[in-house]
């Protein structure tokens, strides 16, 4: 997906746009990279086409709604997941076994720290799902997770402008 592609969307769709494509990104879908999308909602929102605080709001909360479908299917379906992906790939046990340690080990600060991480910031909601990590303490950990990479890409996009997407 191109920037002009999604900047298109934003055009068409506002902030419904915004929604659908971060919760398609914190879905952990190919093509929806975090460092094109935020910064460009940034830009939309320093442009005028929405106000900043609104920007962050649909942003935050299309991570959070996709964070609890990664959840809840970590809780309820994760374990038999894990068992046929350990089962296809018996290589990834390690990797699988050290993240599972870490909530064990951390619990909601490692989800918050996970949430700042490329990557493992949109796979970290199922195994905290499998392991049933209390809900209202997982959406506390991950909406402030979630807010601070956010408001740090949006506000990118918002102060620096055009001159962040001319690397691209």
């Amino acid at each position: 997906m191109s920037v002009e592609m999604i900047g298109e969307y934003f055009e068409n769709y506002g902030a419904i746009a915004i929604f659908v494509i971060v919760l398609l990104e914190y879905l952990n879908l190919p093509g929806f990279p975090a460092g094109v999308i935020m910064p460009l909602a940034g830009l939309w929102a320093a442009n005028g086409k929405l106000s900043f605080l609104l920007t962050m709001l649909v942003s935050v909360s299309a991570g959070l709604v996709g964070s609890w479908i990664l959840y809840f299917f970590g809780r309820f379906g994760g374990k038999a997941f894990l068992k046929a992906y350990v089962k296809k790939f018996p290589k990834q046990q390690k990797a699988i076994d050290r993240n599972f340690e870490m909530i064990r080990q951390k619990g909601c600060m490692g989800i918050f720290i996970s949430k700042l991480i490329p990557i493992v910031r949109t796979l970290i909601p199922i195994p905290a799902g499998v392991l049933q990590i209390d809900f209202l303490k997982y959406t506390i950990s991950s909406t402030l997770g979630i807010f601070v990479w956010n408001f740090f890409f949006v506000g990118a996009g918002y102060v620096l402008g055009e001159k962040v997407f001319e690397l691209f």
